[in-house]
């Protein structure tokens, strides 16, 4: 049910500029050689689908009026050229089949609720789509990129692209007044500030979570509205810096409240000087949150 409209939407301009074409060549054929509007309408379709039932003029071209020729020519002219780009385009939409894909996933965006909004594919973008699938939360892609917009709607997934640098446009496309979330995984700071920042405009009670690779645009991040910004520089440097001293890291946290944090799992052997001490008293080195003593979690 959504080829027809699509065909129509990727090829509306070839089709009114030959509807142009047929009005154009009635008006001249009317004008010029005195046909009534229905019969000047038919000598027009006939000469631009070259069928020639009507020749103009009688077939001499010696007496035709040279105003008629110049017009007739640019009439033709055009004629052909928007029907040969209607044929292709009809044949790219028919044989490629995204142009329908595409029209269904608007329409499942807008039954939506709760989804997470991601803006950028390239390179974090991806991986949080993958997450959330994982977790079996609804997403949509927001993406500058035609390639990766193509490539989403043929897997099915649902994406929004980004035109003209419009992001509210966007924004309500993909759902915004339901969306339970937005993370701004752009690989540039000022697309993911401007994303926000429409957002907030847009809903100001949406969760926003955004990348930045500026630590020095942390505080702009906030002020655009992120309530939680993850400096990928600082914390890839961090992972990796630990990651080469220690065997033992296990993940990290970001939050507002204690700041970036890392997890770690240490074994405590007989010769170790913690041997004997209370967990109180481990406070000045780190946070305990969980001790696995005899196979049994405490």
């Amino acid at each position: 049910m959504y080829v027809p409209i699509y065909l129509f939407k990727a090829l509306y301009r070839q089709l009114f500029i030959l509807v142009g074409m047929f009005g154009l060549g009635a008006v001249i054929f009317s004008y010029y050689n005195g046909l009534p509007p229905l019969g000047a309408l038919l000598a027009s379709v006939s000469t631009i689908t070259t069928i020639g039932i009507y020749v103009p003029n009688n077939g001499n071209f010696f007496t035709i009026n040279q105003t008629e020729e110049v017009l007739l020519i640019l009439m033709i002219v055009v004629s052909v050229g928007a029907a040969a780009s209607l044929l292709q385009g009809t044949v790219n939409a028919v044989v490629n089949g995204d142009l329908a894909r595409g029209e269904a996933e608007k329409s499942l965006i807008k039954k939506m609720k709760k989804q997470v909004i991601i803006f950028g594919y390239a390179q974090l973008g991806r991986y949080v789509a993958e997450k959330l699938g994982e977790l079996g939360i609804d997403y949509v892609v927001i993406t500058h990129d035609p390639a990766v917009h193509d490539a989403l709607v043929k897997k099915k997934a649902q994406v929004v692209l980004q035109l003209e640098n419009r992001p509210i446009v966007a924004l309500k496309e993909a759902g915004i007044g339901e969306a339970s979330a937005l993370i701004a995984a752009h690989d540039k700071d000022p697309e993911n500030i401007l994303m926000m920042l429409s957002a907030r405009r847009l809903r100001p009670d949406i969760r926003i979570i955004s990348v930045i690779h500026d630590e020095q645009l942390t505080e702009t991040a906030k002020n655009a509205g992120a309530d939680v910004v993850v400096p990928s520089s600082i914390s890839v440097g961090h992972l990796l810096a630990l990651s080469a001293v220690t065997r033992d890291l296990v993940g990290i946290v970001f939050s507002e409240r204690v700041g970036t944090k890392e997890i770690a799992q240490f074994s405590v052997f007989k010769t170790s000087k913690l041997i004997g001490k209370k967990l109180p008293e481990l406070t000045n080195l780190a946070h305990v949150i969980g001790v696995d003593r005899g196979g049994k979690r405490r």
